[in-house]
C-alpha cells in the first residue's frame, strides 16, 4: 500500500534546491530565447534572473520549465524591453501557389531579406517563433507537399562586441 499510494518525503532544503535550480533553468531558456528588441542582442541569465525576482516570479513545481518561461517572457515584456529572437527562414515554393500563398504569408512575415522569383518563389525572412507552426502548416497545406520551408537559423542575434563612440 505505501509503496503504490505513498509519497516520498522530500526534506525542506531538497525542495528548495529543486526550485532554486527550476529558476536557474527557467532563467537560461528566456535568455537563450530572448534579445534586446533595439540592439538585437542578447541577455545574460544574471539579468533574466534579477528580473525575474523584481517581478517577484514564484517557480511552479510541477509545470515544465519551458512552459513557465514563455510565461515568464510575457510577464518580462510589461517591465523591460525583451522580445524573442526571430527565426530565419527560407521558403521554396511553386511558382503556381507562389504568389497567391505569399499574400497569406505576408502577416506573418516580420523582415523580408531576400526574395528570387526565377521558376519557384524563393524567400528568406525572419518571422517570431510562435507563427512557425502555423506557417509550416499553411505551406504544407497550400502546396499539397511541393513546397519546401527550411530554417535557417534559430534565433537571429548580433554577435560580437558593440562599438561605442
Amino acid at each position: 500500500q505505501i509503496l503504490s499510494k505513498g509519497e516520498l518525503q522530500v526534506s525542506d532544503k531538497e525542495r528548495h534546491t529543486q526550485l532554486e535550480q527550476m529558476f536557474r533553468d527557467i532563467a537560461t531558456i528566456v535568455a537563450d530565447k530572448c534579445v534586446n528588441p533595439e540592439t538585437k542582442r542578447p541577455y545574460t541569465v544574471i539579468l533574466i534572473e534579477r528580473a525575474m525576482k523584481d517581478i517577484h516570479y514564484s517557480v511552479k513545481p510541477n509545470k515544465s520549465t519551458k512552459q513557465q518561461a514563455l510565461e515568464v517572457i510575457r510577464q518580462l515584456k510589461e517591465t523591460m524591453q525583451i522580445e524573442r529572437a526571430h527565426m530565419r527562414l527560407r521558403f521554396i515554393l511553386p511558382a503556381k501557389e507562389g504568389k497567391k500563398l505569399k499574400e497569406k504569408l505576408k502577416p506573418l512575415i516580420k523582415v523580408t531579406e531576400s526574395e528570387d522569383f526565377q521558376e519557384h518563389l524563393e524567400i528568406v525572412c525572419l518571422i517570431d517563433p510562435g507563427c512557425f507552426r502555423e506557417i509550416d502548416e499553411l505551406i504544407r497545406s497550400e502546396t499539397k507537399g511541393k513546397g519546401s520551408l527550411e530554417v535557417l537559423s534559430l534565433k537571429d542575434v548580433e554577435e560580437g562586441d558593440e562599438k561605442l563612440e
